[in-house]
């Protein structure tokens, strides 16, 4: 056989090198749209985790204690101080307000999630992900509002509002309500699935005390399936799970039933993590682990003085003050991590990330684009969490209850131009339970790192960083000229 020139040799060796890297870097390219699993815990406070807390209380979170040191666990990730209002945050990357969204939506009142928001599922869906949601939704019943008109291919144990509608029943017929009014309740409030996009929700069962010990580990059985599912055939999957743990009332199975030493709530915080280690152990036994993303976060703060009666004051805030429904530290500064192996460095960061930043972020690292027609209260925290630079690129979040701006924070520094106050109860309700004080004219101050309490104004010292606090609050007024907010529902103030 003839030899070639030297010339040509060269030639085909750059030739077979240079197809090599390209088919490398297709490889690379595919491999950087991973599956991602987002799970999200209902009112789990920062101090409830062994992880979080040393297991001072008395008990452990093994699976997510384990997850938080295979990720990075973030020390400062803030949320909205209610379900729906995270919720919405999340999915849309906007502060709830935007969406009319920005206070809880209980039985009766009208907002929901509008067709023209784009959520999260919609972001996946764009760059073909196969998308499911499992759980708790919580942003509305009508069927614009449905995960599966928002993006979603699928939703298993659904059901729209949150778990005390378990209690429902039981207690209208304490209080002699008509059956009509009962039966009514219970099909809207009932756990139902949806099998396809657009489809008409199934009713399964209703959700009943009793039911209530067992759809978290329903919830758990249905992320497996659908783990296994999508594997099997090859497909890049995006799923969504909004749990019902630590949600009030905590009942659970024989299996946890007072095996946390502190009653209930902690009972259904184990329940909680071994569901989580179940799904776990699925994504590792799917042999996808290094190619997928876990997050695993909680919407808010815990309910203290709002709960029922046997959980009173068992949520934990940490060393901050607050609970859900009001705008203090405590009620928007909770647990979260996130995991995807050998991309985000294993460790702990107290760098600032909120519930917002998550649209953003992923929309980055699976290729989807951001929408530009209208504001993204989120920002691209991509290049920290992949350690490319030190800080976070948030230094700021702007607090809402309904359409009334009651916190700022910025930077170490907390802002409040209204005053979180007890209501005369026994106990004296805080939360969303709490009353709002005008100030006279001027916020208050704290020092976060200081003073986590919140027990010692700074005013009088700290005048001078009022200028960064109005520059926030007047950017964000600002996107409203040609982006106003939808009316903001009340349910005691019906003035407007």
């Amino acid at each position: 056989m003839r030899d070639h020139p030297p010339c040509f040799q060269w030639f085909r060796v750059t030739a077979l090198v240079l197809g090599l890297i390209a088919v490398t870097a297709g490889s690379a390219a595919g491999a950087d749209k991973p599956n991602v699993v987002l799970m999200l815990a209902d009112n789990l406070g920062y101090g409830d985790l062994s992880v979080y807390n040393d297991g001072i209380r008395g008990y452990r979170t093994p699976r997510i204690d384990r997850l938080a040191s295979e990720g990075l666990r973030f020390t400062q990730f803030l949320v909205e101080p209610g379900c729906t209002p995270s919720r919405a945050a999340l999915q849309t990357g906007r502060y709830s307000v935007r969406s009319g969204l920005s206070l809880v939506i209980v039985p009766g009142t009208p907002n929901t999630l509008q067709s023209r928001e784009v959520t999260l599922g919609e972001l996946f869906k764009s760059v073909g992900y196969s998308t499911a949601y499992f759980g708790k939704w919580h942003l509305g019943p009508e069927p614009q509002s449905l995960a599966t008109a928002q993006g979603y291919d699928e939703w298993r144990i659904g059901f729209y509002g949150t778990s005390d509608v378990a209690q429902y029943e039981q207690d209208m017929l304490r209080n002699k309500m008509p059956a009509p009014m009962i039966e009514a309740v219970k099909a809207n409030y009932s756990i139902f699935e949806v099998t396809e996009p657009g489809g008409k929700p199934e009713i399964l069962r209703p959700y009943t005390t009793e039911y209530r010990k067992r759809i978290e580990g329903d919830i758990a059985t249905a992320a497996i399936d659908y783990i296994e599912r999508k594997t099997a055939k090859g497909e890049r999957f995006f799923m969504h799970i909004g749990w019902t743990r630590p949600h009030f009332p905590n009942l659970v199975t024989e299996e946890f039933e007072n095996k946390s030493g502190i009653g209930r709530y902690g009972d259904s915080l184990l329940e909680h993590d071994y569901q989580i280690g179940r799904v776990l152990d699925a994504i590792e036994k799917a042999s996808i682990e290094d190619d997928t993303i876990v997050i695993w976060i909680s919407d808010n703060g815990p309910t203290r003085t709002t709960a029922n009666l046997e959980e009173l004051n068992m949520g934990s805030t940490g060393p901050f003050t607050g609970e859900l429904g009001d705008g203090r530290e405590g009620s928007i500064r909770t647990a979260g991590m996130i995991k995807w192996p050998g991309r985000i460095e294993p460790g702990v960061s107290n760098e600032m990330i909120s519930i917002h930043d998550f649209f953003p972020t992923l929309a980055r690292i699976i290729g989807a684009d951001v929408p530009d027609d209208r504001p993204i209260d989120g920002v691209d925290q991509t290049d920290w969490l992949l350690g490319r630079q030190e800080e976070s690129n948030r230094e700021s979040l702007i607090t809402f209850v309904g359409d009334r701006i009651v916190a700022v924070r910025w930077k170490q520094l907390r802002f409040y131009p209204v005053s979180f106050v007890p209501q005369p109860t026994n106990p004296g309700m805080m939360g969303y339970g709490a009353a709002m004080l005008e100030h006279a004219g001027y916020p208050n101050m704290f020092n976060i790192e200081a003073d986590p309490r919140e027990e010692r104004p700074i005013i009088d010292s700290a005048a001078w960083a009022v200028g960064e606090y109005l520059r926030v609050v007047a950017e964000y007024r600002a996107s409203l000229k040609d982006h106003p907010n939808p009316p903001a529902f009340s349910m005691t103030d019906f003035r407007r």
